[in-house]
């Protein structure tokens, strides 16, 4: 199974019955290499990604360029999903159920890229990685042998002073993924 075929089932799969599946306008599998260094991992897709069926599309996207730039990283050299492929109506959280529908894909995804690290994006993509870790505790640090939590950047669109900490976080992770060379 490739990358491909993994987003060809998300973007075919119908009839399940989980919300977000049914109700979502597209699909975000996913993108990048598949021998990407470093796998990113929001919760779910947003208005922008529902929109386009691309992941980090939005304001938060934009942030989120710029902060794997701060890493010595393109867009192009990370794969970013999200742990839930479609988005939840109204923006809500993801329910356990929908998350674990949708769980087997971003291991699959995982399993093909085996990224040196894995980046969750805010709280709630960290809680599905190390249940117990808080993302206010283990941002910008190695947890493990390859997480690597951030706050997810739409985090500091609503709270601009973490935006240091996110630019910080993320030089962090650069230095990181050399240490890996």
């Amino acid at each position: 199974m490739t990358l491909d075929d993994i987003a060809q089932d998300i973007r075919t799969h119908t009839g399940c019955g989980s919300e977000p599946c049914e109700t979502c306008r597209n699909f975000v599998p996913g993108e990048g290499p598949a021998d990407a260094r470093v796998v990113i991992v929001g919760e779910a897709p947003g208005a922008s990604e529902d929109r386009t069926g691309r992941p980090f599309v939005g304001n938060a996207g934009k942030l989120l360029d710029s902060l794997l730039e701060a890493a010595g990283l393109l867009r192009e050299d990370v794969f970013i999903t999200n742990v839930v492929k479609a988005r939840p109506p109204g923006n809500r959280d993801p329910k356990a159920p929908e998350v674990a529908h949708h769980r087997p894909w971003l291991e699959a995804q995982l399993e093909i890229v085996e990224p040196d690290l894995v980046v969750p994006l805010g709280r709630h993509a960290l809680r599905h990685f190390a249940a117990g870790a808080q993302i206010s505790k283990v941002h910008g640090t190695l947890v493990g042998e390859r997480l690597f939590p951030l706050y997810h950047p739409a985090a500091a669109l609503h709270n601009p002073r973490l935006r240091e900490t996110l630019i910080a976080d993320a030089r962090a992770l650069g230095a990181q993924l050399q240490q890996k060379n």
